[in-house]
C-alpha cells in the first residue's frame, strides 16, 4: 500500500506539518504531490495539499484519503519548492503559502450540517427540534441557528446520539458549459422529406457552420427550442454540452500588432536581454528608461524570443496599471497565447485563465502581484514593469514580494528577470550601481519629443493673492485654454471622498470613525461619512455631536470636491472621475478609460489608479492638485513615493505629437522630490535620498522588520508589546538596531489597539530564529484571535 503525506487546511501552528493517509488501491497510481484531496481530520472532513507519495509510514493508525480533487495536480514541483521558499522567509503557516499561489475558485468552502441519527431519533427529541426536523433530515449549521432559540438544545441532542454532525468540503469551481449542436448523417432525400422551415433552416446552418451553440442557433434563425428538440429526437441532430471558458476579451476586438523598429537605446536593452535568454542566464536586468521611452515595446520583442525558444513569459504589471490599453497591447502581439489575470475579473474569469496556464494552452500571462505563482514549467522570461509600485507587496500572510518571488523562480528556470521602471526603488537601483542586477538605461522618449513642461506653483502665494480656489491661476488658464482648443487634461488628486475630515467650527469637534483612530471623510453623493479603513458608514448630521452647533463645516478635498468646483467654474466641461466610488461596478474602469479615449469627455479626473500605464494622443495637460498629500506620511519612503509619483504622473501629458504641460500644486516648493520631478532628475535625487538613508540607517543601507501588535486591551497590547522589544534587545546582537515599542501612526482600526516595534540590521544570523520563538511564545493567544502579532521582513508601510 501505499501513503500520501498530505499537509491539511487549518491554519494553526499544530497541523503546520504534513500527515499520513493511506492511499485507496482504486487511486494506487492516480494520486501525486500537488493534488488536492479531501481528507478526515478530527471529527471533519478538510482539504489538504499532497505534498509527498512513499511505499511506508512510521504511523499506526492510518486514515485512508476520502476524496482526489484534480485530476493533474494544481501545484508543480517548482511551486512545492516555492511554498516552502515563502514560509521560512516570511513566517507563515505553509498551507498559507499554497494558498496564495491557487485562484479563489478553488479554495475550500466548508459547510457543517446536523442530521438525524435515524428515523426513531426525532420521537426522544425536544418539541422545538421534532419540528425543525420532521419534514427535513439534514440542515446545515447557519439555518438551524437561526430556527432554534438556544443553541444549547441542539449541543446536547449532539451529545445524546440523537443528532449527528456531518462537515462538507465544497469547491466555488464551476467549469461553465454550453449546450451544442452537431448535424448527424442526414441524406439528402431525408432533410428534403422534413416539411417544417425552421427545422430545414437548422440543419442547412449546421451544414455550413458545423457544430454551433444552441443559443447562437436560436438568436442566429430567430426559433424557439421546439424545432430542435424535434429534430434531436429524431436522431438528425445531436444536442451535447461542451465545457467552454468564461473570456472576459472574447467579444472585444483587439487589433493584431507589427514589432516597431527599435531606437538606439532601446535597440542596446533589447539585445543585452536577448542575449541572456538566448544564454540561458540567470540575470536580473533593471530596464531604467524615462515616461515614454518606449519600454513596453522592448517588453514584447523579448518576449517574441522567449516564444521563438518554445518558452513562457510572465509579465507583472501593477493593479492599478493594468488598464485595457495595457491588455490590448499583449494581446494585439500574442493574441490568444496571453492569459490575463487581475482583479476586475470574476471568479469564475479568473479560474479559466488560470487553467488556460495549468492546461499549457498560453505561454504568456499579464497580470497583477499573484501572477508571479502562474503554473509554468518553462520559464523563459519573467518581467516587472513599474518595479517601484508597493502593490508588489503583499500586505497580509504570506507577505512576499513579487520581486523576490520572481528572482527565485528566474534562478530555479535559469531564466532572466526584467524589472522596469522610470523611477526604480532605491534599493533595486543600489544593486544595479553595485552590478549585482544588470543596468539598462534608456534617457530619451522613443518618439525623440521631450519631456513635458513641469510648472510647480506655491499654494500659499495663491493664498496671499486672494485665490482660495483649489485652482492656482496658471492652472485655470491652462484649463481654459485646453478646453478652447478641444484637447484633454488629466487632473489628479491622491484622496477620495468629498473632504478629509469634518469639523466643528464653534468647539473644534472632529468626527471620527467609533472603531479607527481616523477622522470620517464626507461623501456627498450618499450625503454619508465613511471610514476608509473599516468601511463603517453615518448619516452627516446636521449639528454638533459634541455641542450641537450647527457651525459644522467640511476640511480638506477630495475628487468629488473637485469634480464640483470644475463644473463651478468650467461649465462647458465634460468630466469623468475615477476613483474607489466610481470603479466599483465590474467594467466600469474599461469603461470610463474608453469614453475619454474616444473624447467624450474633457478631463479626467482620478486618484492613483489614472497615474500609471495611460497613453492617450490628445492629453496635453495634466494638474497634480495636491503634492503634498504624500509627502508628509509617517513613513521614511515618503519623499520616495512622492518623486516617483510626480514623475508617473507628468509622463501621461505630451505623449504624442502635441506638446505636453504640467502643473504641480504645493505648499512645499522647495523640497527636493518636488524640485527634482520637475525636471524628472531621477540620478539626482538617487543621490540625495540616499545621504539621508545612510545617515538614518535605512534601507537599502539596512534591512528592515516590523512586528506589529494589536489587541481590544490597550493595556494587553502595551505589555506586549514590551515584552517583545525587551526579548529582541536580549537575543540580537548588539549590531541590530530595535525600535519602540510605540503606538502605530493610526492607533486604532476595527476596535483593535495597534502597537509596533521596528528592527534594523545588516546581518543578524539568529534573527528568523528569535522571531520564531516569539511566535511560538504567543501561539495559544493568536490562534484565538484575540491577539494579533504580524511580523513584516522589508515592510513597504508603516501606517
Amino acid at each position: 500500500m501505499n501513503y500520501a503525506s498530505v499537509l491539511v487546511d487549518v491554519s494553526v501552528r499544530q497541523t503546520d506539518r504534513a500527515f499520513d493517509y493511506a492511499i485507496p488501491n482504486r487511486w494506487e497510481d492516480a494520486v501525486q504531490p500537488g493534488m488536492r484531496v479531501i481528507v478526515p481530520f478530527g471529527p471533519r472532513k478538510v482539504q489538504g495539499i499532497v505534498l509527498a507519495v512513499k511505499d511506508h509510514t512510521s504511523v499506526s493508525k492510518v486514515k485512508e484519503i476520502g476524496e482526489v480533487l484534480d485530476v493533474i495536480p494544481v501545484l508543480t514541483e517548482e511551486l512545492l519548492l516555492l511554498g516552502t521558499y515563502l514560509s521560512e522567509e516570511t513566517l507563515c503557516f505553509l498551507i498559507t503559502a499554497y494558498q496564495a499561489m491557487l485562484p479563489t475558485a478553488i479554495k475550500a468552502v466548508y459547510k457543517k450540517f446536523v442530521r438525524l441519527h435515524s428515523k426513531e431519533s426525532i420521537d426522544y427529541l425536544p418539541e422545538e427540534l421534532q419540528a425543525i426536523f420532521t419534514h427535513l433530515e439534514r440542515r446545515e449549521w447557519s439555518e438551524l441557528e437561526e430556527l432554534v432559540s438556544k443553541i444549547t438544545t441542539v449541543q446536547r441532542a449532539i451529545k445524546e446520539g440523537l443528532l449527528e454532525v456531518d462537515y462538507e468540503v465544497k469547491n466555488k469551481a464551476n467549469k461553465k458549459v454550453e449546450r451544442v449542436a452537431t448535424l448527424l448523417e442526414v441524406f439528402d432525400h431525408e432533410a428534403n422529406s422534413i416539411s417544417s422551415p425552421q427545422q430545414r433552416d437548422i440543419i442547412e446552418f449546421l451544414r455550413l457552420n458545423g457544430q454551433t451553440s444552441i443559443k447562437e442557433l436560436k438568436e442566429r434563425l430567430g426559433i424557439t427550442e421546439s424545432p430542435i428538440k424535434t429534430l434531436q429526437k429524431n436522431k438528425v441532430i445531436n444536442v451535447h454540452s461542451i465545457e467552454v471558458y468564461r473570456d472576459p476579451y472574447v467579444n472585444k476586438q483587439i487589433n493584431r500588432t507589427s514589432p516597431l523598429p527599435l531606437v538606439d537605446e532601446q535597440k542596446n536593452a533589447y539585445e543585452k536581454i536577448a542575449t541572456s535568454i538566448s544564454n540561458n542566464e540567470h540575470k536580473v536586468h533593471l530596464l531604467h528608461g524615462v515616461t515614454g521611452s518606449g519600454k513596453t515595446e522592448v517588453y514584447l520583442q523579448t518576449i517574441q524570443n522567449v516564444l521563438n525558444l518554445n518558452k513562457e513569459a510572465i509579465v507583472l504589471v501593477p493593479e492599478i496599471a493594468l488598464t485595457p490599453q495595457i491588455v490590448e497591447r499583449f494581446k494585439g502581439r500574442f493574441g490568444n497565447d496571453v492569459a490575463v489575470l487581475h482583479s476586475g475579473l470574476s471568479i469564475g474569469e479568473k479560474y479559466d485563465e488560470w487553467r488556460k496556464i495549468q492546461r499549457k494552452e498560453v505561454k504568456v500571462v499579464v497580470g497583477a502581484r499573484s501572477a508571479i505563482f502562474a503554473p509554468f514549467e518553462n520559464l523563459g522570461l519573467i518581467i516587472i514593469d513599474e518595479e517601484h509600485e508597493t502593490t508588489y507587496k503583499q500586505d497580509e500572510h504570506p507577505r512576499y514580494h513579487a520581486r523576490d518571488v520572481a528572482i527565485w523562480r528566474g534562478n530555479y528556470h535559469s531564466c532572466s528577470v526584467v524589472l522596469g521602471s522610470a523611477t526604480p526603488t532605491l534599493e533595486s537601483y543600489a544593486r544595479a550601481q553595485k552590478g549585482v542586477y544588470e543596468l539598462e538605461t534608456m534617457e530619451k522618449r522613443v518618439n525623440q519629443d521631450a519631456l513635458p513642461t513641469v510648472e510647480v506653483v506655491d499654494m500659499r502665494e495663491e493664498l496671499h493673492r486672494g485665490n482660495r480656489s483649489m485652482f492656482s491661476t496658471a492652472l485655470h488658464e491652462k484649463i481654459e485654454d485646453r478646453l478652447q482648443k478641444k484637447e484633454q487634461i488629466i487632473l489628479f488628486l491622491n484622496r477620495r471622498g468629498y473632504s478629509s475630515f469634518v469639523m466643528c467650527r464653534d468647539c473644534g469637534f472632529v468626527i471620527q470613525c467609533p472603531h479607527c483612530e481616523v477622522s470620517l471623510t464626507y461623501h456627498k453623493n450618499t450625503h454619508r461619512l465613511k471610514c476608509h479603513y473599516c468601511g463603517y458608514e453615518e448619516h452627516m448630521p446636521k449639528v454638533c455631536p459634541s455641542c450641537q452647533s450647527d457651525y459644522i463645516r467640511f476640511f480638506g478635498t477630495g475628487t468629488q470636491k473637485v469634480e464640483e468646483a470644475i463644473y463651478q467654474q468650467f461649465p462647458e466641461a465634460r468630466v469623468i472621475r475615477m476613483d474607489n466610488d466610481t470603479t466599483s461596478r465590474k467594467g466600469s474602469h474599461e469603461k470610463m478609460l474608453k469614453q475619454f479615449g474616444n473624447g467624450e469627455a474633457d478631463i479626467l479626473l482620478g486618484t492613483q489608479m489614472i497615474a500609471k500605464g495611460l497613453d492617450f494622443p490628445k492629453v496635453t495637460l495634466v494638474g497634480v492638485l495636491a503634492a503634498d498629500s504624500s509627502l508628509h506620511l509617517p513613513d521614511f519612503r515618503a519623499s520616495e513615493r512622492t518623486f516617483s509619483l510626480l514623475t508617473q504622473v507628468s509622463g501621461r501629458a505630451g505623449r504624442h505629437d502635441l506638446p505636453g504641460e504640467v502643473v504641480v500644486q504645493t505648499y512645499t516648493p522647495e523640497h527636493y522630490s518636488i524640485e527634482l520631478a520637475k525636471d524628472q532628475n531621477y540620478l539626482d535625487f538617487y543621490e540625495q535620498e540616499m545621504k539621508i538613508r545612510r545617515n538614518f540607517h535605512y534601507p537599502p543601507y539596512y534591512y528592515l522588520v516590523l512586528i506589529s501588535i494589536s489587541h481590544q486591551d490597550l493595556m494587553k497590547v502595551v505589555k506586549v508589546s514590551e515584552q517583545i522589544a525587551i526579548y529582541l534587545r536580549e537575543h540580537l546582537s548588539n549590531k541590530s538596531i530595535i525600535l519602540g515599542p510605540v503606538s502605530s501612526p493610526i492607533p486604532k482600526i476595527k476596535d483593535k489597539f495597534r502597537y509596533q516595534c521596528v528592527i534594523k540590521y545588516k546581518y543578524e544570523p539568529a534573527l528568523h530564529a528569535v522571531l520564531t520563538k516569539i511566535q511560538q511564545f504567543y501561539q495559544e493567544e493568536t490562534d484565538k484571535g484575540q491577539l494579533q502579532i504580524t511580523i513584516d521582513f522589508q515592510p513597504t508601510m508603516f501606517m
